[in-house]
This record gives C-alpha cells, structure tokens and sequence, in this order.
C-alpha cells in the first residue's frame, strides 16, 4: 500500500535556495497532489525514473523554496493527509472519490489553503497512450467540489489553439485551450478574475485559488524563470503572503 504522504527531498541549483527554504519554511508544508510529471518524470518503471537521466521539473525547486513539499496520493486515509498542511497544490489532479471530496471541503472551511489547477483540455504531451493509468489526467472532472464552492468550469472548444498569456495577479499566465470559470451564485464566495481565467474563494475560514488551466507546467521553450514566478505569486496570493 503506498503512503498516503511523503516527504520530497531535494535540490535547487540556484544560489541560496537553501536560506530561501529556511526562510519560508515557518509558512508550513505543501502538499502536492497532481497527476502531471511534476515529481518524477515519465517512466515506464521503476528503473526508468533511477537511471533516466532526466531533469527534475522546474516547478519543484520552486515549490521547495517556499517551504516542505509532501507529495500526496490521497486526500483521504487514517491519518488524515491534508492534517498539518498550510497548502495544498492540486495540479490537474484525478477524480477525486467521495471520500475525498468530503476531507478537502472539511479541510478548506476549517482555514485550508488550496491552490487547484484545474484544465478541461489539457495541451501537455505525453509518452503515454489514452487509457494509460500513467497517462496524466487530460480532462480535469471535478465538478463535485467547485459546485460546492460555488463554481461551474466551462471549456469554449470554438477557441483557437496555441499558447497565450493571460493578465494575472500583476503577472502574466501561459495558457492553451483554458477552461473558464463561472460563479453558480450558490454556496461560496468567489471573485472571477479576467477572462474567467481563474477564481478566488473565501470558502468557511479557509481559501481556495482555482485556475482553468494547467498549461503553466508545460516545458518552457526558454528560460523557466517567468514560469517560477507566476507559480510562486499564486502560492503566496492563496497563502496570504
């Protein structure tokens, strides 16, 4: 049985990313749960993630340096994973089960911090074939909980495709086919930002920051610094930084 948790170690190669670490790490660890190849790269096994030589993803560096990551497969066991946490990252993660949804809306209206990437039309490529458990989740199916934060995620399959930047949070978001976010008027209080791109809760004591789109974890085709940035400004924006 996996581990309903576990502690990423590991290394940034820029200078000082490990005063930065101390730094943030009163913040509280982060909790990542995410179907994309953001922990470890796509592999066919075992020995293919020990000896494929790949690179780690830009994002966990960035992640680290805000303080511990945990690396979640569950959101839902005995303990309670999300237990301890002062965030929780969700970056096109799978179906959630019942059971789930039912933990994460308890953990967010006690004073949880989620920050949901959530795209209905994921860009992203990958070795693996439709079907493929492997396979990262190419259509995010979480309509349970944003209705119950008061949120529909809408996808326009008129829209041109290619990527694209979109204004947010004084940064600007990478995007390709985005889903758009609309308030349902029920329960939650959330405030659409531009384009519908993304929406900011204030769900019980806690908060959740939503974005229709997942394109920001793609492989950057140069420098990944712009992309660090927009991920730690919607960290600390959620996190109320």
């Amino acid at each position: 049985m996996l581990a309903a948790a576990v502690t990423v170690a590991g290394c940034s190669a820029d200078k000082g990313a490990g005063d930065r670490r101390a730094s943030n790490a009163q913040a509280g660890p982060i909790g990542l749960f995410t179907t994309l190849p953001i922990l470890w790269p796509e592999a066919d096994d075992i020995r293919g993630l020990l000896h494929g030589g790949a690179q780690l993803h830009w994002a966990m560096p960035a992640l680290q340096n805000l303080g511990e990551v945990r690396a979640l497969n569950t959101l839902s066991a005995d303990p309670p994973p999300l237990a301890g946490l002062a965030l929780l990252v969700m970056a096109q993660p799978r179906v959630l089960s019942p059971s789930e949804n039912v933990a994460l809306d308890d953990w967010v209206r006690r004073g949880g911090r989620v920050l949901l990437f959530a795209d209905p039309m994921l860009t992203s490529d990958s070795r693996f074939s439709l079907g493929d458990k492997r396979r990262p989740q190419d259509v995010a199916l979480l309509s349970p909980i944003l209705a119950r934060w008061g949120l529909r995620l809408e996808f326009d399959d008129r829209q041109p495709a290619g990527p694209r930047a979109i204004p947010l949070i004084g940064e600007e978001l990478p995007v390709n086919l985005t889903g758009r976010l609309a308030s349902t008027g029920t329960d939650g209080r959330c405030r659409i930002l531009p384009e519908g791109i993304a929406a900011l809760c204030r769900i019980g004591t806690g908060r959740a920051l939503v974005v229709a789109d997942a394109a920001l974890f793609e492989p950057p085709d140069s420098d990944h610094k712009a992309r660090r940035a927009v991920l730690e400004k919607l960290v600390r924006t959620v996190r109320g930084d």
